[in-house]
């Protein structure tokens, strides 16, 4: 039988290259003869020296030997583009790695058949190097189905927004969420990449959305009633999730974890409310003080981890300076403080773990869920702020922090929304509903179940034919 391989082409960030590896993996559980290849271009900045994602990579080529790790030869930036923002780059990169591409995927094609590329919405512009090939194109969408109906919907919400969106006080109606002020929209939403993207998209072969059915129910109805794209028939949508990383990554995996589970493992059922901002969640010192003496007046017992900030800004702290004036020995016994790192999946699957305060990033969201935690939603950037819409009001796993239009949240706001969380009506309601979303998400890839059968009618349509009822491992 010749061989057959699924290649893709992740952007070279850790909340959309752990996605993609996943998927590669959940692929590979089902048919094992195919082969996977990830294909990484690095940025001229991380080309060189140990760094977290090569770190990782090196770590996931040496388990999964049936992915093979691909690396383009580096480009040179062009001076034009070093004073870009740093988005635009993550759209403007992989087009100077085009002819790169083009040579790589005919040297794959001459080794084994290429069944398709599967894109992350950021590398699009291998888009015209798929189609000029016939290379049928599929795009992962790391983020939810809530969040596909809004970025599906941009060149509808372009013609009849205006530019400065931000200075309207208004909703914005898109099928499938609820309606999203103005000012819960990222600042580049209408940036002519994502534009740019999301018709791309809308001609691809089909969209594999990182969720599950049971989890956005009425954005999954409108993606699949063609109402998020009104001038243009909608690829099919495949909603086959929640593809989570078991064991975390990044460079810093394994130190301090003990550490952390066995302070948990002394922690009543339920009583510790976990604070974790992501890879890029750094406060200055005027924040953390104000989140340290909320969380000394909640009462509430707490493992926060404290990423370093960064050094040329000489108003945060430096490494290694987290006091705050006593905090950490008034509240020993109480709480812990973890520095830079801690195993976010491992601590959300505890026991003791009864509430999360989380930055709203989708990956973390869905670890979330899958554990039965409620969460405390404090968007940071991106389409963090939108997350918690959905998260808020229309999945009802979370309840909102208060902050202020810089975004900034007092000590009494920190106090009140992790109060609300694991002592109030609001907390109790959000906790009943997260777990019944957790067992959602366990229906989902068993046997039969929504997701199962949505990755059975992807690969189908790769013309691989596996058993319809094969295990499901999406979990492990």
């Amino acid at each position: 039988m010749e061989s057959a391989t699924v290649v893709m082409y992740p952007s070279p960030e850790m909340g959309h290259l752990v996605p993609m590896v996943e998927l590669g993996k959940l692929i590979h559980t089902h048919h094992p003869s195919l082969s996977i290849v990830m294909i990484i271009a690095l940025p001229p900045s991380k080309t060189a020296g140990p760094t977290t994602i090569g770190k990782y990579i090196d770590a996931t080529a040496a388990a999964t030997p049936f992915i093979t790790f691909r690396h383009l030869p580096p480009v040179a930036l062009p001076p034009e583009l070093s004073s870009h923002f740093f988005v635009d780059l993550f759209f403007e990169i992989p087009q100077l790695y085009n002819p790169k591409l083009h040579d790589a995927l005919v040297a794959i094609s001459a080794e084994s058949a290429l069944k398709c590329i599967v894109l992350d919405f950021f590398t699009t512009a291998a888009f015209e190097v798929s189609k000029a090939i016939g290379l049928p194109t599929y795009y992962f969408f790391t983020s939810g189905a809530s969040g596909l109906c809004n970025f599906l919907h941009l060149p509808t919400l372009r013609k009849t927004t205006p530019d400065d969106f931000h200075g309207l006080d208004v909703y914005l109606e898109v099928p499938g969420i609820p309606p999203m002020h103005t000012s819960d929209m990222p600042g580049n939403l209408f940036d002519k990449y994502f534009v740019s993207a999301a018709g791309d998209i809308a001609e691809s072969s089909g969209i594999i959305v990182n969720g599950f059915a049971g989890l956005e129910e009425r954005a999954v109805e409108a993606l699949r009633d063609g109402k998020c794209i009104p001038d243009h028939p909608t690829p099919p949508v495949y909603v086959i999730g929640p593809l989570i990383a078991a064991g975390g990554g990044g460079d810093q995996a394994g130190h301090g974890e003990d550490e952390c589970l066995r302070w948990l493992d002394s922690q009543p059922s339920k009583s510790v409310v976990f604070l974790c901002f992501g890879s890029r969640g750094v406060f200055k010192r005027e924040q953390l003080k104000e989140i340290a003496i909320g969380l000394e007046k909640s009462g509430q017992r707490f493992l926060w981890v404290v990423r370093d900030p960064p050094p040329a800004d000489e108003n945060e702290l430096s490494s290694g300076d987290f006091d705050l004036e006593g905090f950490v020995a008034r509240t020993v016994g109480k709480g812990m403080v973890v520095k830079n790192w801690a195993p976010q999946a491992a601590i959300l699957g505890h026991d003791s773990v009864g509430g999360f305060v989380s930055h709203c990033g989708w990956n973390s969201a869905l670890e979330a869920v899958v554990s039965g935690v409620p969460m405390v939603a404090w968007p940071l950037y991106a389409e963090q702020t939108m997350n918690k819409v959905y998260l808020v009001k229309e999945i009802k796993v979370a309840v909102p922090v208060r902050m202020a239009a810089d975004r900034f949240v007092t000590a009494e706001a920190v106090e009140e929304a992790v109060r609300e969380l694991m002592e109030g009506d609001g907390g109790r309601t959000v906790r009943e509903r997260v777990s019944e979303m957790s067992d959602r998400a366990k229906a989902a890839v068993e046997d039969g179940g929504s997701s199962h059968v949505d990755l059975y009618e992807l690969t189908k349509s790769w013309g691989c034919h596996g058993r319809k009822g094969s295990e499901n491992e999406i979990l492990k």
